[in-house]
């Protein structure tokens, strides 16, 4: 395998030196070209044709919503990782260019020219390692399943293998009791999830009789812009969780940015700034564990597309506690690390592509 070539895009030249330094610490990565705008990447993308490309939010001439939108009507397709400021402007647009196309964002630690960047520099190396693996290891299937004289089998590329869901349907790993009792739905995310999440969250019916508990690791300030983008989106009304918050039926609750939530005994939201779970906060392992304590086994958990194992812990406690366990298909992630993580437990009862997991949810609760 060669060097994973990527593109650096910001419109300051400190920022282009100091993140391309970053991500060339790591011997098997490659910045091939930095360039000053979203124009110039435009015209010369195809010539290099990276394996990932960062993408600064505020530029002059072509910004990176401009970019991407123009990368898309030219049928340019690469991964990009949003270089983002965290004012309420700056998330309203990171969020937007997650809408069009970026796989994923990272905020400078201090505005437009950040001198601090480097604070940032093991979050950027993780999220290229695995997007651009997630790209690889689809491309490799890709071309192995159509290549008909290939002599590599099935086993070997692992289409037998038990642990790769490639069916787009509904996959049942373990039983599901019939008429389930289910009085609240955790759900977890990351990497690729704001995106996951509207396609589930915005297909679940008003009435659908029980709140929704929400965790998608984002940084302070991104998640108020996203419960109101959200808001407006789906069926059922989406708040950012404040502290003491009654819960209410009906309502999706997305986690604040920086603090972890969790369910109260009575009845309602709270939240704290205890160390991070895996590195993040906040994390699905403490909403998961916290919601056994109030519903006990009368819960679905869902875990979505994501970096790294958080939720693979909380899935298993909550099926040893009778609830029902769900988990994106690997067909639909972005990244295939949390939902492999928890699939790997043992204890996820189906395993789903995306566009079917809102459907199962209601199936259940439901009981249809």
């Amino acid at each position: 395998m060669g060097k994973i070539k990527i593109i650096v895009v910001d419109d300051s030249a400190f920022m282009r030196k100091a993140i391309s330094d970053m991500i060339e610490s790591e011997s098997n990565f490659e910045v091939i070209a930095k360039f000053r705008d979203g124009r110039e990447l435009v015209e010369k993308v195809e010539k290099y044709n990276p394996d990932l490309i960062t993408l600064d939010v505020h530029m002059r001439d072509l910004d990176g919503l401009a970019t991407l939108k123009e990368l898309k009507r030219l049928g340019k397709s690469y991964p990009v990782i949003m270089l983002s400021s965290s004012t309420t402007e700056g998330s309203e647009l990171t969020l937007e260019c997650l809408d069009n196309g970026a796989i994923s964002f990272i905020t400078k630690p201090s505005g437009s020219i950040s001198l601090d960047i480097a604070k940032v520099k093991n979050n950027l190396i993780e999220q290229i390692k695995s997007i651009t693996s997630n790209v690889n290891s689809r491309k490799k299937l890709t071309s192995l399943e159509t290549n008909k004289n290939n002599p590599i089998t099935n086993n070997e590329i692992g289409l037998n293998n038990p642990n790769i869901i490639k069916e787009k349907t509904i996959h049942r790993v373990n039983s599901i009791p019939k008429n389930k009792k289910i009085d609240a739905v955790v759900i977890g995310a990351s990497t690729g999830g704001p995106k996951a999440l509207q396609e589930v969250l915005t297909q679940l019916p008003k009435n659908l009789g029980v709140p929704v508990f929400v965790v998608q690791h984002m940084p302070e300030g991104f998640t108020k812009v996203f419960s109101e983008r959200l808001d407006k989106a789906c069926n059922m009304k989406v708040v950012e969780a404040a502290e003491g918050m009654r819960i209410s039926n009906d309502t999706i609750y997305i986690a604040k940015g920086g603090q972890h939530m969790t369910v109260g005994s009575n009845n309602l939201i709270h939240l704290n700034e205890e160390p991070p779970i895996w590195g993040v906060r906040p994390a699905v392992d403490k909403l998961f564990n916290s919601a056994i304590k109030v519903y006990r086994g009368n819960l679905i958990s869902v875990i979505l597309t994501g970096m790294g194992r958080d939720g693979a812990d909380g899935t298993a406690n909550i099926k040893d506690n009778g609830g029902i366990t769900i988990s994106e298909d690997k067909s639909t992630c972005t990244i295939y690390g949390m939902p492999k993580a928890a699939f790997e437990t043992g204890k996820v009862d189906l395993v789903a592509p995306l566009n079917e997991i809102a459907e199962n949810i209601v199936k259940i609760i439901k009981q249809l």
